[in-house]
């Protein structure tokens, strides 16, 4: 059995997410930092370029985007 590391989403919390205002609802994003470095992460994987210590980078990046996806649809649901 292989197992996955990952670098854990909560690193980013402090300098990787913003909250921003969309129809007087605010929700969770990358900082531009952030959403530059997925994008550079998922263009070295296509080409088969990535390290194992950016294969957990991005891991970790892509599972916080999948929770941000989750908590910005509940909020929007609530709203």
């Amino acid at each position: 059995m292989i197992t996955q590391m990952m670098v854990q989403p909560s690193f980013w919390v402090e300098s990787g997410i913003i909250l921003s205002k969309v129809r007087n609802i605010y929700l969770f994003k990358f900082t531009d930092e952030l959403q530059s470095r997925l994008e550079e992460l998922s263009q070295k994987r296509k080409a088969g370029y990535l390290t194992l210590d950016e294969e957990a980078e991005l891991a970790g990046i892509l599972e916080l985007d999948r929770i941000f996806t989750l908590l910005n649809a509940k909020i929007i649901s609530e709203s």
